[in-house]
């Protein structure tokens, strides 16, 4: 038991003062070396933790301690770890999921929030957090008319500060990249990255799909619409560098996927590929066990490992070891080197989610962007 629990039990089952008190004393999760204790207050038939962790049951059970309110559940956890959860509380039969509302921490995704869980050692980086000290970049609207969609999309680009027409830049083409900018905080990691001369000061196009099951599940009209359309217009408006190690793509889940595989239908147009958690289904023998909407997914990987190629110069992959999909990003790695292609592979204690995405930014945009300050010292 938690050292915390254990002194609120010292003398018995506790009054509610004792209760209220451990409640303002302490901070929940409570936190220790190679474990955490989750801890619900209040009235309920049963209480449930919903974490989402590959290889753990989704629900597991929180027990109620005696005399009081309170429900608790201590489980193993390494230090460094990070993840997400909510309570499932069961009353009178109904079910709900809810917010730990003793834990200030939340985590925001598109379907909405969750609590978070800093393991014993965690701490958000400093370079993801707003620093006033780092001139802000600006955000502007391009549209761009094309054949591959037969419509004008707009595209979010993030032109880095002190911006000048008389220099040429890098592009980075972020695939979701509003989601990036909302939760992953993008836009002040790449102000305090570029900042701190960690990389060259670039220009970032944002995109975001119409239909994203679709036009990023292996669609060659998406491929089509990066390399003839969104390349073209950008350089057309903008002072670009004209190279291919000075353009890179980013994805995570399946904008992952659809990196690749717009990598892999203009190869080398894109010398960089930042690739987080792809979502790289394949099948060795027998149908695959996902989505029916994987199917293409599933074709173009199987295909891809029948007959690898070059895709890029350098590719950098991340995925959380809490997440399912860490087999098939560990199984891509060697494929990938084997090409002769440079790699660098990256897993954390964390899971699929945009907060772990944001976690990796660094050493990914460092690594495969090196800034004035790694030119110097590496």
């Amino acid at each position: 038991m938690n050292p915390a629990v254990e002194s609120l039990y010292r003398e018995g089952s506790p009054n509610p003062e004792a209760v209220d008190n451990f409640v303002q004393q302490n901070q929940f999760p409570l936190v220790e070396p190679g474990r955490v204790t989750f801890v619900y207050r209040g009235k309920a038939d049963e209480v449930h933790l919903r974490s989402w962790i590959a290889g753990l049951n989704t629900a597991q059970p929180l027990e109620p301690l005696q005399g009081s309110d309170l429900w608790a559940l201590t489980m193993e956890l390494p230090e460094k770890s990070r993840f997400e959860y909510k309570f499932e509380v069961v009353t009178n039969g109904a079910r709900k999921l809810v917010l730990d509302d003793l834990n200030g921490v939340f985590a925001h995704d598109p379907f909405g929030a969750n609590s978070v869980c800093q393991g014993y050692g965690y701490e958000r980086p400093g370079w993801s957090q707003h620093d006033p000290a780092a001139r802000s970049g600006t955000l502007t609207t391009l549209k761009i008319a094309g054949d591959a969609f037969m419509e004008t999309r707009d595209v979010e680009i993030y032109l880095p500060a002190g911006f000048r027409r008389s220099r040429t830049y890098p592009l980075l083409v972020v695939h979701d990249g509003l989601d990036y900018l909302r939760y992953a905080d993008l836009k002040y990691v790449l102000d305090n990255l570029i900042h701190r001369l960690e990389i060259p000061a670039m220009i970032v196009a944002l995109t975001q799909p119409s239909d994203r099951l679709v036009e990023y599940t292996c669609d060659q009209r998406h491929a089509r619409f990066l390399s003839e359309e969104l390349l073209p217009a950008i350089a057309a408006k903008f002072p670009l560098l004209d190279d291919s190690n000075a353009r890179g793509l980013v994805g995570a889940s399946l904008g992952g996927v659809a990196a690749l595989h717009a990598a892999s239908c203009y190869p080398r147009n894109f010398g960089q590929l930042l690739l987080q958690s792809g979502s790289f289904a394949f099948s060795d023998l027998g149908r695959h066990k996902k989505e029916p909407v994987f199917d293409p997914v599933v074709r173009f990987v199987n295909e891809y490992r029948n007959h690898p190629f070059v895709l890029a110069d350098k590719i950098y992959l991340s995925c959380g070891i809490y997440e399912s999909l860490i087999y098939e990003n560990r199984s891509l790695v060697p494929l990938l080197q084997g090409q002769g292609m440079q790699i660098f592979f990256e897993e954390a204690r964390d899971a699929h989610n945009w907060e772990n995405w944001r976690d990796r930014l660094r050493q990914g945009l460092s690594w495969l962007f090196p800034g004035p300050l790694w030119m110097v010292y590496e």
